[in-house]
């Protein structure tokens, strides 16, 4: 013999009580339009690290470290030290420093290849 099925009872949706109205939360001070918040200032060491691993991608040479990061009107200019060609010993690696423009977003607008050396080379 079947048993017999146990009836769930309907689900109501509540309905505001009389008088109150239902008001939309306030958007915090933070917030845009859209309910984003506006992305954070980029800091001095995201820019950097940015800059550099996309130069890498667009040169093809890893970074060796970064020389300087300078914070402009218009963006970020950062300095970026990459090894061209290795050598033994490595006091005779080619080395250039390259010049990576960054726009106020973060992104890579343009670099430029500013000097190329040995690593040996005793810089003034």
């Amino acid at each position: 013999m079947a048993t017999p099925r146990k009836s769930t009872p309907s689900r109501t949706t509540r309905q505001p009580e009389k008088g109150r109205t239902t008001a939309k939360r306030a958007a915090s001070p933070g917030a845009s339009q859209n309910g984003q918040r506006p992305s954070p200032p980029q800091s001095l060491r995201n820019v950097a690290l940015m800059a550099a691993r996309e130069l890498a991608q667009l040169i093809g040479h890893d970074p060796e470290g970064i020389v300087a990061v300078e914070k402009r009107d218009e963006g970020w200019l950062v300095q970026v030290e990459v090894v061209e060609a290795h050598r033994i010993p490595a006091t005779t690696d080619i080395l250039a420093v390259y010049e990576v423009e960054v726009d106020a977003d973060g992104g890579v607008t343009g670099y430029r290849r500013k000097d190329r050396y040995v690593r040996g080379r005793v810089q003034e």
